[in-house]
């Protein structure tokens, strides 16, 4: 028998339409239904490794932990990863495709949608409910044509739709009666009511604003659901997250510092480090210093290497790196952040945009070529004794004599990164690093914040229950299986 499926839409960006089906994900889970997650397209610069060798959103891996399975490439079949003045990097079922401009791009989506429904006819074989996040808006009707990421697949595949608004953001009555006033009627028929998430308050002040916008729309209410604090214990699924104000930790012992570049990736790799009680994690933007009084400057991920190196410079903070150094202080580079710790990046077939090279920082001597060919693998392995289990994901190759002094062994065998002579600055390919409870204690006890104080899996995985449970209080979840087809 096909699996039921049903959509949910947003009248925005950043409504929470990943949260809310990660949550479903598990209650329909934990009820003995086998659940698969499914985004037509996403993008986002923070993404996953799947069982398949592939790549996937980091939202749609979450999902499909949330549904207690693996993650794999057709549960994201299109994923554009944004780099810069060159657009988008354009993953088709796990795997690089090419790289367009939006209007490019806007061109290729009817070839893309035939991998988008074959994606989802697999996982509607294997499973018994499909739970489908759309994208960005349902209203943005000026890219209706070729859509195959929320109506366009919605009609495609005959999927109903559940249509999700944020409250927290203000003006979430005209948002979704907006959102019908512009859909074409045949999209809008799709739609099965609407439900309202980040409510803070009294509830009861808001009856009338849903009947109000049930009358309007011919929508029924689905729920209102409260705001989940907990949220920021959950890797989010693109750079808007990093706007949020981090929360105040009046009792940490130990300050680390993040710059945050244009085309950054995979941030969910600080994580970890902000969930511990003893660290304060700061991330800053261009026009603001580094702080010197930090003990670790960590530079994270990047989808555009070079292009986020010049950013680097233009906001000054290679200057604050070395005076960090000159402190004393520890510089580590993660993947894109390792690459401009070297000498020099090199791109001869214009990877990230016109050929030519760009000088690093010069901290490490070492230096990167980059390559049309990715690299995406789960690795383990072993740093300074301690055991960890990671990903990598990168393009290019790093060589040089601070090689010889690599940071990490793999279970393979092979050596991955460089560190300096005095072990203050080091580079890696690793992801995942401080998500390893075992790496991040070590870690924290060598920067004198003492021993870690969470299971960073465990965290997870209780978050994922609360949000379950969460959702399960305020919305009914028979009514929404009854909508599922």
């Amino acid at each position: 028998m096909a699996a039921r499926t049903l959509m949910f839409q947003g009248t925005g960006s950043d409504v929470g339409k990943s949260l809310i089906v990660a949550g479903l994900a598990r209650i329909l889970t934990d009820r003995g239904f086998k659940v698969r997650p499914f985004k037509p397209q996403n993008m986002s610069n923070n993404a996953a490794v799947t069982v398949d060798g592939g790549e996937i959103g980091r939202a749609q891996a979450l999902q499909a932990r949330a549904a207690r399975a693996a993650p794999t490439v057709h549960m994201n079949p299109v994923l554009l990863k944004p780099q810069g003045d060159v657009g988008a990097q354009i993953v088709v079922q796990g795997r690089v495709h090419g790289v367009a401009k939006a209007l490019a791009y806007q061109h290729m989506k009817p070839e893309l949608m035939r991998f988008v429904l074959d994606s989802f006819a697999r996982l509607k074989h294997e499973a018994d409910i499909v739970l489908i996040e759309g994208a960005g808006s349902a209203s943005e009707v000026n890219l209706r044509a070729n859509d195959i990421a929320n109506m366009g697949f919605a009609r495609a595949a005959d999927v109903p739709v559940v249509l999700i608004g944020d409250i927290d953001r203000g003006g979430v009555i005209a948002s979704i009666v907006g959102t019908k006033a512009v859909i074409e009627p045949e999209d809008a028929v799709l739609v099965r009511g609407f439900l309202i998430n980040k409510f803070r308050g009294d509830r009861t002040l808001f009856t009338s604003g849903m009947a109000m916008i049930a009358d309007v729309t011919g929508w029924p209410p689905l729920g209102l659901i409260p705001f989940f604090p907990d949220a920021r214990h959950l890797p989010a699924e693109d750079a808007l997250a990093l706007e949020r104000a981090l929360p105040a930790k009046p009792n940490a012992c130990l300050r680390i510092a993040a710059p945050i570049l244009p085309c950054i990736a995979n941030f969910d790799d600080l994580d970890p480090l902000q969930a511990e009680p003893a660290v304060e994690l700061v991330c800053v933007r261009p026009g603001a210093a580094l702080p010197g009084d930090v003990s670790l400057i960590i530079l994270p991920g990047s989808k555009a290497t070079i292009a986020d190196l010049v950013a680097l410079r233009q906001a000054g903070f290679d200057i604050d790196i070395r005076a960090h150094l000159r402190r004393g202080g520890t510089v580590i580079g993660l993947c894109g952040g390792y690459q401009m710790l070297g000498r020099a990046v090199r791109d001869p077939d214009g990877v990230e945009g016109p050929p030519g090279s760009v000088e690093g920082l010069g901290l490490l001597d070492v230096e990167t070529v980059l390559s049309n060919e990715k690299r995406l693998e789960p690795v383990r392995g072993e740093a300074d004794g301690v055991p960890f289990s990671g990903y990598e994901m990168h393009m290019g190759m790093t060589t040089g004599p601070d090689c010889a002094r690599f940071f990490s062994r793999l279970s393979n065998g092979a050596c991955d990164g460089a560190m300096s002579a005095d072990g203050r600055v080091i580079g890696t390919y690793i992801h995942g690093l401080f998500g390893d409870d075992r790496q991040r204690a070590a870690w924290l006890t060598r920067l004198g914040a003492g021993p870690s104080s969470i299971a960073h899996d465990s965290l997870v995985e209780s978050t994922l229950d609360r949000l379950a449970a969460h959702i399960a209080t305020h919305v009914d979840v028979d009514h929404l299986l009854n909508l599922a087809q």
